[in-house]
């Protein structure tokens, strides 16, 4: 039963129909996300998926609840990053292991998308390396660059101060009316 619902979420997620949704603002994928993974958050986000640490498609089946969807279903609140850290955990747990070695390219960029959404220099340190490394993809590795970059500036991401309740400094105010301050 657990290596079923594993696989339903993985196969939801990496669906061909699916990968032009992944980072871009969509209203219906938003929906979609939220009515097939969302009770499947609340549960990881609880816990009560922890097990599924010990397996590789349960470690990627975990990033995408715990990183990608709370990202979709609470866009523009602050429970989109209520589960990073503990989806930077499963990372830490996956890379460890050596399970991302065992993943398809698309699989590990959403191991590794922890990382990059982390708001630590170590946390960017480590994106850049491991998308550099393995993924080598000249988008995903810009992606990555870009957010360690921010990261490196500001200490944080200042896209989110918003709506994090944090106030912007006059330099964030600066930097948010550039193009491409935000994700």
């Amino acid at each position: 039963m657990v290596d079923k619902l594993i696989d339903e979420i993985v196969d939801f997620w990496f669906d061909e129909a699916m990968k032009p949704y992944w980072f871009r603002k969509s209203a219906s994928f938003d929906r979609a996300v939220a009515d097939t993974l969302g009770p499947h958050y609340e549960a990881a986000a609880r816990g009560d998926y922890d097990h599924w640490m010990e397996d590789v498609d349960g470690c990627i089946a975990l990033c995408v609840l715990l990183d990608q969807v709370p990202r979709n279903m609470f866009r523009d609140d602050l429970r989109a990053y209520a589960t990073d850290a503990k989806a930077r955990g499963v990372s830490d747990h996956a890379v460890a292991n050596g399970f991302d070695l065992e993943c398809t390219t698309d699989e590990r960029i959403f191991l590794y998308l922890p990382y990059e959404h982390h708001e630590d220099l170590a946390s960017q340190e480590r994106s850049v390396a491991l998308f550099t490394e393995r993924v080598g993809d000249e988008t995903t590795v810009r992606h990555a660059l870009r957010h360690r970059e921010i990261i490196q500036r500001f200490g944080r991401f200042p896209h989110r101060n918003a709506v994090l309740g944090r106030p912007n400094t006059p330099e964030e105010e600066a930097f948010l009316k550039e193009p491409d301050s935000s994700f």
